[in-house]
């Protein structure tokens, strides 16, 4: 019997596919990583008895980096990045372990179906899948193929089992123009980035962006963003006159009309035409025409259009619609939600999909209507050869799907039924006046069949007043005519979907990437979501654009990555070859590079204008170990400490509070010790400002706080304050918060680990002496008499954390924030002892440590 290894994109998936392909007859086990999941079945497999495991990766296996010395950013001169600096695949989440999971579940396999995500993405995982488990499956006998490729748009039992039936190849062109995507904006990206960021941060302190980034593509959308901006602060508001007449039909009832010449700027002017028309004390109907017009049903719908009408008209940002929209498609809700065609291929059962939507209260009699009618075809669209359009698979209710995810897919299914109802036709009725020589006209619109406006009211025609019936030459009274003073208005900032609009006409992205895009120039501060989603650029944003435009005008313009992304499209269909394409775009970026580094000053004088040098920013803090002046705090992103006086910046831990730690100095350096915390829930540790930047030691890296120093003697050490090994990661060691009192509590210094004891304790120290059992250092606790804990009414006791059954329930774990998905256990009490925790510093486990501090600080460095 054969055995067939089966690979989807996600857990969800691989769980929903084997059991539509087993029929609901498999068994489950969960994998060595622990978040995925091995389905087997037995079937027969091209005409052969076969044993299938079913299983998933998350996303992409690998990922693109530089190779380790050249992702320093102090060693490494940018310009290199373009071509010196050797890149390789490494994995995109190590602690998922996912190369050495295929590998233990193809062993042994004699055929691969993968079942990766049907667009370029999915291409490349396919290929990343392979790279991991070709090696140690079976060889192939001969000729024998053993590689398939499932293509499919729905996770549906008919699409599922016809993928199954028809399988065919991965396409090698369109993983590789993914690898050059990948590629480019890593080279031009980070080669741009860590230029500006370190130029800039040197110079200023209020930019509030912890990274000045550059993208091909992100850049170019924050311009569309910057351009409106300038357009708005460039208007002159011009002010102009419109004659505003109204005729009296009936006695009761009165009509407005509009003018021919819609306006004019020049107010005498507009006063000779008041003027002339105010002696007239009729007006003359001239001609009346009536004309069926038809407002068209919508083309089906893809990805770009979803994501305009989701900002638009539901309020949420492109990146969140697009993950509801594929939380939709895993749990087999809707279609593929990734596709840029709007056309329905002729054999396409949209009678099938229509019947599933025949039960649901909102729309059943619509639905059923169709379905005894017969429908209308949808419109022909454009077809991208990818997948068919998004439309809905299965029924749903609110309650099933919650708020937003229904919300969203009550619109989809509304698209998908306008798509095949009629058009909306509607009686344009015109009627033209003259009052004296000037000509005006009223229009009135009738609906006569709503077609797919029921579906979508907010498509249907607004309910007019009626208009009088009259013929030509028809006199009716003027009941008023005047003149209205009008100033023309701005343009309004960009919404989302008209940026989304934009970013499709001019090429930036793919209908994957533009959420992306949209998404980092948000979170890089770059513009601002206002009411409406409209998109306001900050003044950092602005300022970048304007120094790109000062510089080199194709780093903001959109033409450049048009025609990369459209040289990417010609990789995919197999017409240019990935290698010229990589080094022709580099060498342009390379050159381009260069010339704004050497005009970098252009920029930096647009900067000068709106932002504050570092030595005019922020408010002193601590000291300075080398002049003894303070050193200013600057507090926003990225924190830092600035010593205008020695002219040097020490940047600090992000996302917490920084504050004095009781003037107390660094034995090593003199600079004055900060404290870091996140929260009273949170960690909290002291830093020498300069032994984070500057390591110390050699077995320090930079960025490690003093509950990662090695330093023998000093009372804020690890060696001095460490407790033991991490109850969760493996290199982690915890370490007592000497200033979490009364609240007392010990933190891993490398994973969110917190644990919490001896609360309302007068005071905790670590002792030199260390735990028989598990080699953790021993803990001396005093107690006020009144709230102590201890047995006996005692108020000291000295113990190890893990093993002494007297602090067994005065200890309790938490986490300091989300905890990873490979975390094990929770929160609540420890039970039981630890797993050998001894103190390791450095993370170097010896096989008998030695007890004495200063004999085990030796042994580790020698």
């Amino acid at each position: 019997m054969r055995t067939v290894l089966m690979v989807a994109e996600k857990p969800s998936l691989a769980q929903s596919i084997a059991k539509i392909l087993s029929r609901g007859n498999m068994s489950s086990r969960k994998g060595l990583n622990g978040a995925c999941s091995v389905h087997e079945y037995t079937g027969s497999f091209i005409g052969q008895s076969a044993h299938f495991k079913m299983t998933s990766v998350c996303g992409h296996v690998m990922t693109l980096d530089f190779i380790g010395k050249y992702n320093s950013w102090d060693k490494v001169d940018p310009a290199e990045l373009f071509s010196k600096a050797p890149t390789e695949k490494k994995e995109a989440n190590p602690k998922l372990t996912m190369v050495k999971f295929l590998q233990v579940e193809g062993r042994g396999c004699d055929c691969i179906v993968l079942w990766l995500d049907c667009d370029k993405e999915g291409e490349n995982i396919c290929f990343e899948v392979l790279d991991a488990v070709l090696p140690v499956m079976n060889k192939p006998r001969g000729t024998e193929r053993t590689i398939y490729r499932a293509k499919f748009s729905s996770i549906t039992d008919t699409d599922i089992c016809n993928a199954m039936n028809h399988l065919g190849e991965p396409n090698r062109n369109e993983a590789l123009s993914v690898d050059a995507r990948q590629e480019l904006d890593l080279r031009i990206g980070c080669a741009f980035t860590r230029f500006q960021t370190k130029y800039f941060q040197g110079k200023y302190g209020n930019l509030d962006s912890s990274l000045i980034s550059f993208g091909p593509c992100q850049t170019p959308t924050l311009g569309f963003c910057v351009e409106r901006h300038d357009k708005i602060q460039s208007f002159k508001p011009e002010t102009y006159w419109v004659l505003q007449a109204k005729v009296n039909p009936e006695k009761e009832s009165s009509i407005t009309l509009d003018w021919d010449r819609v306006r004019v700027f020049d107010r005498e002017v507009a006063q000779m035409f008041l003027n002339i028309t105010k002696t007239a004390k009729e007006t003359r109907v001239e001609s009346v025409s009536k004309k069926e017009k038809v407002k068209q049903r919508p083309l089906a719908l893809n990805t770009v259009e979803m994501l305009r009408v989701a900002s638009a008209a539901l309020g949420m940002g492109p990146q969140y619609a697009m993950q509801i929209a594929e939380r939709l498609y895993t749990q087999g809700y809707i279609s593929y939600p990734r596709t840029e065609t709007t056309h329905y291929p002729e054999n396409f059962d949209l009678k099938g999909c229509l019947r599933q939507q025949a039960n649901n209260p909102y729309w059943a009699e619509t639905v059923k209507a169709f379905l005894s009618e017969g429908i209308n075809r949808p419109r022909k669209g454009h077809d991208a050869g990818d997948h068919p359009p998004i439309t809905p698979m299965r029924a749903a209710t609110e309650a099933e799907l919650g708020g937003d995810g229904w919300r969203l897919y009550e619109y989809i299914t509304r698209h998908f039924i306008a798509t095949v109802s009629a058009d909306c036709k509607y009686l344009q009725t015109t009627i033209s006046f003259s009052i004296g020589p000037e000509r005006f006209t009223c229009v009135g619109k009738l609906v006569t069949s709503p077609g797919f406006t029921e579906i979508m009211p907010w498509h249907s025609i607004p309910l007019e007043e009626s208009l009088p019936h009259c013929e030509k030459g028809d006199l009716f009274p003027i009941g008023e005519i005047k003149l209205l003073e009008k100033q023309t208005s701005p343009p309004d900032y960009l919404t989302e979907a008209e940026l989304i609009t934009l970013m499709e006409k001019h090429g930036i992205g793919t209908d994957a990437s533009i959420p992306v895009h949209i998404n980092n120039i948000c979170q890089r501060n770059y513009v601002t979501v206002e009411s409406g989603r409209r998109l306001k650029p900050t003044n950092l944003g602005i300022v970048l654009v304007h120094g790109y435009y000062k510089i080199d005008a194709e780093l903001v313009l959109p033409t450049i990555r048009s025609a990369v992304e459209k040289q990417l499209s010609l990789i995919a269909l197999g017409k240019a070859n990935y290698h010229q394409v990589l080094e022709h775009t580099l060498d342009i970026f390379k050159r381009k590079f260069h010339y704004f580094v050497d005009s970098i000053a252009g920029m930096d004088e647009l900067m000068e204008v709106s932002f504050s040098p570092l030595a005019a920013t922020g408010k002193p803090l601590s000291r300075c170990g080398k002049c003894h002046r303070f050193m200013k705090y600057i507090q926003a992103k990225p924190s830092r400490l600035h010593c205008s006086h020695c002219d040097d910046t020490y940047s600090l831990p992000q996302n917490g509070t920084i504050k004095l730690y009781k003037e107390l100095r660094c034995p090593l350096d003199d600079f004055e010790l900060v404290l870091w915390s996140s929260g009273s829930r949170g960690k909290s540790y002291p830093l020498c400002p300069y032994c984070y930047n500057h390591p110390p030691f050699r077995d320090m890296k930079k960025g490690m706080g003093c509950n990662e120093c090695t330093h023998p003697t000093c009372q804020h050490s690890l060696s001095m304050l460490g407790i033991g090994q991490c109850v969760e990661c493996e290199n982690g060691v915890l370490v007592l918060d000497s200033t979490s009192g009364p609240k007392w509590k010990m933190a891993c210094n490398k994973c969110n680990v917190v644990v919490h004891f001896f609360e309302n304790a007068h005071k905790v120290r670590v002792s030199p002496e260390t735990c028989d059992l598990c080699e953790a250092a021993l803990v001396d606790v005093d107690f006020n008499k009144a709230k102590s804990p201890l047995p006996g009414d005692e108020t000291q006791h000295s113990g190890c954390v893990f093993c002494d059954p007297v602090f067994q329930d005065l200890v309790e774990l938490k986490h300091a924030a989300m905890r990873h998905p490979m975390h094990r256990g929770g929160q609540g009490k420890r039970q039981g002892r630890g797993r050998g925790k001894g103190r390791r510093p450095g993370g170097r486990l010896n096989s008998k440590k030695p007890k004495d501090k200063m004999a085990a600080l030796a042994a580790y460095f020698v």
